[in-house]
């Protein structure tokens, strides 16, 4: 293929093209990003030919033109989606890490709305008419609704774990119990957060099986905390025993400047019926001196790190060089807030994770009778069949829960499930379904009554 490099076109060939000017004009695409997006095709192709890589046989200029242009489109269309987009989520898993987590409630995303457009009282405070902080935004709402003397937000619950260890565990020790090193997303794990906070971990018990005594042995000059990590993304059963906080809370009484601390990971304000995940107003009423957990999991928020706990602790963190570092901006703050005061307000059904969990057997059947008849009206190339299936909580909270749904298995006459899979995937918007058993699921417990409309559209068009 080396003998067509000569057919490649100059680049000002292909400007001089009224595909270019078309093109340009389209778009709104700056003249100089095209131009270099040419040469970068045109390298390409070169490339490709002078390894023998370049499939079209014979290629003429015009050939290589229309090439060209081809690419260049592809590119402009690229370019001119967002990276992050809307998707369906079909999967039935309501925290999906991959997609995003929890959704926010309407009221929380007014009120990033208004915020983001506006300004705001981020550090400044009003009634006083000076400077002032924003930890102070959704502290009132947070020790309201806990009873914890303080509160600080953090960018999340592992920048929360790694402050609360570097403030008051630095160069000493953290006793936690084997059975609590829990690896969460992405391979990051708490025992390596430990260590990179500069405390110093110390593992007591078996991965079954700790007791109060082994935490007692344990402790000596060098003991800072006695550390408790709930095991939202896993459980172990059968031959088990663990430490409560309560207990905890006791032996750490015994010993003076001792401190008990626990993760509690996603962090649930709402008393669930499902599962066992521990309320945080009832943990801190053990006396746990300090504890954290998610806002995006079981509570429904943005991305964050919730710290709670006594005043003294809190500020101590609030005046560390690391708050700066990890702190959040205006737009999550006004999400928690809005979250937060939800609870407080008795709205707790409009928080779309608690809604979503709570979901009738009727109010999804409803949901997935309408998507498939919206269908049916406008396309006669789908089979659909309705059954019996099971939803998860997903984000690491709830392994052990399964929630009853209903799920829509899909058939079309000329593609297979794994194309109508990559199709469903890759349209306009991004529907995330199950691949089944060699059937196409879509649970429509995590399928919102507003994506139904848009999701019969993409059935219909496909």
């Amino acid at each position: 293929m080396k003998e067509y490099l000569r057919e490649l076109p100059a680049i000002h060939a292909v400007q001089n093209d009224n595909r270019f000017t078309a093109l340009q004009e389209e778009s709104d695409i700056p003249y100089s990003t095209l131009t270099k997006w040419i040469q970068d095709i045109i390298h390409h192709i070169r490339e490709q030919m002078l390894n023998n890589n370049w499939e079209q046989e014979s290629p003429t200029k015009a050939d290589l033109k229309n090439v060209i242009f081809t690419m260049l489109k592809q590119k402009s269309e690229t370019f001119r989606q967002h990276n992050l987009r809307y998707v369906i989520n079909a999967t039935g898993t309501i925290l999906h890490t991959n997609l995003g987590r929890a959704r926010l409630s309407q009221k929380a995303i007014d009120q990033v709305v208004l915020t983001a457009g506006n300004y705001s009282n981020l550090e400044y405070d009003l009634e006083q008419g000076r400077r002032g902080s924003r930890h102070q935004l959704t502290e009132s709402a947070l020790t309201e609704i806990t009873g914890a003397e303080a509160a600080m937000v953090v960018n999340n619950n592992a920048a929360a774990v790694y402050l609360i260890l570097r403030t008051l565990a630095y160069k000493q020790e953290a006793i936690v119990s084997r059975g609590e090193l829990v690896e969460i997303g992405g391979s990051f794990r708490i025992s390596s957060i430990m260590e990179e906070s500069g405390a110093m971990l110390r593992e007591v018990g078996t991965t079954n099986k700790t007791h109060l005594f082994d935490y007692e042995q344990a402790i000596g000059d060098e003991t800072a905390i006695l550390m408790k990590v709930h095991t939202s993304n896993f459980k172990t059963i059968g031959f088990t025993d663990s430490v409560d906080t309560g207990k905890l809370v006791k032996l750490a009484q015994k010993h003076r400047q001792l401190l008990v601390y626990e993760d509690l990971g996603s962090g649930a304000l709402y008393n669930f019926e499902a599962g066992d995940e521990p309320v945080v107003s009832n943990v801190l009423k053990t006396g746990v001196d300090i504890i954290s957990f998610s806002g995006d999991k079981l509570l429904g928020g943005p991305q964050a790190g919730i710290i709670l706990g006594r005043k003294e602790l809190v500020d101590k963190l609030k005046r560390h060089q690391l708050a700066r570092v990890l702190r959040v901006d205006k737009m999550t703050l006004a999400a928690l807030e809005a979250t937060i005061k939800s609870y407080a307000e008795g709205d707790d059904n409009d928080i779309p994770v608690i809604r979503d969990m709570s979901l009738s057997i009727s109010e999804i059947q409803q949901r997935a009778e309408t998507f498939v008849e919206g269908v049916r009206r406008k396309s006669k190339a789908w089979q659909f069949n309705i059954q019996e299936d099971t939803s998860q909580v997903g984000g690491g909270s709830m392994p052990d829960v399964e929630l009853a749904t209903l799920v829509v298995s899909v058939c079309h006459t000329q593609f297979t499930p794994q194309q109508i899979f990559n199709r469903l995937r890759t349209g306009q918007p991004a529907v995330l379904a199950r691949l089944k058993h060699d059937r196409v699921l879509l649970d429509f417990r995590t399928i919102a009554t507003c994506d139904i409309p848009v999701l019969i559209d993409c059935f219909a068009g496909m």
